[in-house]
């Protein structure tokens, strides 16, 4: 599996079989979608208006297309109420890669919200923080709760992108999430024999 990174939270995971595209909010950023008809498209949280994939998951449950298993939980929403449940963590499973993708949620995840993640390889969180999001302290105790071998940090401020609340640089979230990056690539194949014992902070450039 491959992971590329657009922007904003929207990644796309590249397999033999299909390629999948995450929160593709990109042209409420003031950037182009990158959706294709074939993709299959998920949604962190109900967007404006679904892509034009083949198939666009917004809810939480389990899913199984071409050989990839998804499964969305349902948990609360970074400015939700304690009651609410607005976001979607997505669990992914492909051959023996096992990925999560976490959205705009609050830093307190239930025990059986975990407990349905189960053991994750690769873990994708936003850092950009200032109360819309995650920022790297928030992001940390959701690292350290799900206990991931690679972290893939998004949702951070960048040129040319407008977040309708702005965000925190990469450099300066990272300060709070305590871990220097191991790599800075354009592209990011997840090897399974590279995992390390402890987590490895992997940052993707914007394509």
């Amino acid at each position: 599996m491959e992971i590329q990174f657009y922007g904003g939270n929207c990644v796309r995971l590249s397999v033999k079989q299909a390629s999948v595209v995450v929160d593709d909010n990109l042209a409420d950023l003031g950037l182009k979608s990158v959706t294709k008809p074939d993709d299959i498209a998920l949604y962190t949280m109900l967007p404006k208006k679904e892509g034009a994939a083949r198939l666009n998951i917004t809810d939480p449950g389990e899913y199984e297309v071409s050989d990839i298993s998804i499964r969305g939980i349902a948990v609360r929403g970074h400015m939700d109420e304690a009651d609410q449940l607005t976001a979607t963590i997505y669990k992914i499973d492909y051959d023996d890669i096992r990925l999560a993708i976490v959205g705009h949620v609050h830093p307190d995840i239930h025990e059986d919200q975990l407990e349905a993640i189960g053991g994750v390889d690769v873990l994708i969180v936003p850092v950009g923080g200032n109360g819309y999001t995650l920022d790297g302290v928030g992001a940390l105790k959701v690292i350290k709760e799900i206990e991931p071998k690679v972290v893939i940090p998004t949702h951070f401020a960048e040129k040319g992108i407008n977040y309708e609340v702005p965000q925190q640089e990469l450099a300066d979230a990272l300060k709070g999430l305590a871990m220097e990056p191991a790599q800075t690539v354009a592209k990011y194949k997840i090897k399974p024999a590279e995992y390390t014992e402890a987590a490895q902070l992997i940052v993707l450039e914007r394509q």
